[in-house]
């Protein structure tokens, strides 16, 4: 896989949106949707939502009932909502101290396809981690990244996405300094004995989710060749800003198209 696919040979402006409090699931998934449509329409340009949630559990559509250890009553008794989504994969826990990335990006000006797309989103957060002394690898047919010794990997990222129309939906969630326990209630991402880990638990201290997030921000546009227009979410405008006429490509070949993770 190279580093700078072909299809990208140029900057083109994008918008950031960062909140500086988590984030119900539920409200940014309309928001999700809203950016979407507007991208569909050419009414905005590629977005990135950089953000925490409030705890909550999304099961995603290959969640089988094996892999909620409790059943759903048991997440609710936890603390923690419940949200079925339409992304690929199993069921995944979201809390404070985790980065969630939600790119809404018209795929065939960013990658040749969904491969080569969560390529990018796995090297994005690499490039991340490396900053902290973490050396983080990829393991086939597992989507998302993991860390520790060879013998006995723990899963440190996640992804899972969805391609609607040639315009991408959910992303990625990064393990920065959180409470693990609620994974305990589950399969993370429907892998049978995968143990969850972060990047305070990997270092041994605490680690900065605002540093962080800015170090994922500049990778990010690194690699997708985007220059960032900054936004805070609690004052977003919800007015069509940085509209542009990006020529699509296949976007019809890739209507419904998913990743698990």
């Amino acid at each position: 896989m190279k580093d700078v696919p072909s299809l990208r040979d140029t900057t083109q402006q994008g918008t950031l949106l960062t909140s500086s409090n988590p984030v119900q699931y539920a409200d940014a998934w309309v928001l999700q949707q809203r950016l979407h449509a507007e991208r569909l329409d050419n009414q905005r340009a590629d977005t990135l939502l950089l953000l925490e949630h409030q705890p909550v559990y999304t099961i995603g559509r290959r969640t089988l009932s094996s892999h909620l250890l409790g059943g759903e009553t048991a997440l609710q008794t936890a603390g923690a909502a419940v949200e079925r989504v339409n992304r690929g994969g199993s069921v995944t826990y979201h809390g404070p101290g985790q980065l969630v990335g939600y790119p809404i990006l018209r795929l065939s000006r960013v990658a040749s396809g969904p491969k080569e797309y969560v390529w990018l989103l796995e090297e994005t957060l690499r490039r991340t981690l490396s900053r902290w002394g973490i050396e983080s690898h990829r393991l086939n047919g597992k989507p998302g990244l993991f860390a520790g010794p060879s013998q006995e990997k723990e899963k440190v990222a996640s992804i899972g996405i969805r391609i609607d129309r040639g315009v991408t939906l959910h992303g990625f969630a990064l393990n920065v300094d959180l409470d693990l326990t609620p994974f305990s209630y589950i399969v993370p991402c429907g892998l049978k004995g995968c143990r969850m880990t972060s990047i305070a638990a990997l270092g041994q201290s605490s680690v900065p989710i605002k540093i962080v997030a800015q170090q994922v921000a500049e990778q990010f546009g690194c690699l997708f060749n985007l220059m960032w227009q900054n936004r805070d979410l609690d004052l977003f405008d919800s007015d069509a800003t940085g509209a542009d006429d990006y020529p699509t490509r296949n976007d019809e070949a890739m209507k419904e198209e998913t990743v698990d993770a």
